[in-house]
């Protein structure tokens, strides 16, 4: 049996990945943050759903501020494969911390490196890089050897990691590996991310909870695929025969306008009536426009993504109505 160790398991990309090992005949590690509340809402499911005796889940407490914690998870887990998920993740958050971004999102993917190098690990690696990297954009679409401008301290971030990842790569022989992401999305997405804040709120306001939505900057274009697709390719990464960076991407590009429009479209309302802008939600440095170009996976992986993007605000939009309790029937 495989094992692989999972950091960020309770997000919404390690969730997902946790099912796909899981059905997959993996055992399963994951690192998770001790907090005064529980944090395993996406993953609870799991464990309730863990009826064959084979499938194996194991939790570890970490944090990616502190080497101890990390070498002492990998001599527990002895994994065959690391998928390095877990950061501070929110963009316009980190324009606020970002001392505390670089710590756990940069110098914690070094950290995870060095302590499999030290290890002498043959453990595969994979590191989660970002679209945002890219910043302002050099070309469209983006592919793998586009430059990187990065236009916040996440993107600043992720950028370190990636090249720390490449580095470990080149000077010590180790399998790492990059996947550039684009935006996924699901139902798990965190409520702070702009496409969940969107379906979210919807259907608040279709229950008669709310009546106003609050965003910024509706110009901005992404490149929105569905999380459950891009985990897909994340295992694909770690399967190839050797180690390589790749971007995933669906190869369309939408504003958040757009988003806004197909929502609320679905249940027969006009956004305009309900959304306010509040420059508070505006970046300090903004990223216009992202569109990826991933005919490498495509080529190499033979990876695409299945569902497109009016069918994830279908499937996002129907999920959080389901979650007030609101039976409605969407449009188109």
């Amino acid at each position: 049996m495989k094992r692989a160790l999972v950091s960020g398991i309770t997000g919404q990309d390690g969730s997902y990945l946790a099912e796909l090992l899981l059905s997959k005949g993996y055992e399963v590690h994951g690192i998770i943050r001790r907090a005064s509340t529980f944090n395993t809402g996406r993953i609870d499911h799991i464990f309730r759903d863990l009826h064959d005796p084979q499938a194996k889940l194991f939790l570890h407490y970490g944090d990616f501020t502190d080497s101890t914690s990390i070498s002492g998870i990998l001599r527990k887990a002895e994994p065959d494969e690391v998928y390095h998920l877990a950061a501070q993740s929110h963009v316009r958050t980190s324009f606020d911390i970002p001392e505390y971004t670089g710590d756990v999102t940069g110098l914690g993917t070094t950290r995870l490196l060095e302590a499999l190098r030290a290890s002498d690990s043959d453990a595969k690696f994979y590191q989660a890089s970002s679209s945002e990297m890219f910043g302002k954009v050099a070309e469209t679409p983006q592919n793998e050897e586009t430059p990187f401008h990065p236009r916040s301290p996440y993107a600043c971030a992720k950028v370190y990691a990636y090249s720390m990842t490449v580095n470990y790569r080149e000077a010590y022989g180790m399998f790492a590996s990059n996947g550039i992401l684009f935006n996924h999305e699901s139902p798990r997405r965190g409520e702070t991310f702009v496409t969940r804040k969107i379906t979210r709120r919807l259907a608040e306001i279709v229950a008669g909870k709310e009546k106003e939505l609050y965003l910024g900057n509706l110009d901005a274009k992404r490149d929105w695929g569905y999380a459950g697709d891009f985990v897909e390719a994340m295992w694909d990464i770690l399967q190839y025969k050797e180690p390589e960076d790749f971007v995933i991407a669906t190869g369309e590009t939408h504003s958040v306008r757009e988003f806004l429009q197909e929502a609320f479209s679905l249940v027969g309302l006009n956004w305009e009536d309900y959304v306010k802008i509040d420059k508070r939600y505006f970046r300090p440095a903004e990223v216009d426009l992202l569109l990826g170009d991933s005919s490498k996976a495509k080529k190499l992986l033979g990876w695409e993504p299945k569902v497109k993007f009016k069918e994830l605000v279908r499937i996002m939009v129907e999920a959080d109505l389901k979650s007030e309790g609101v039976d409605a029937k969407l449009e188109g």
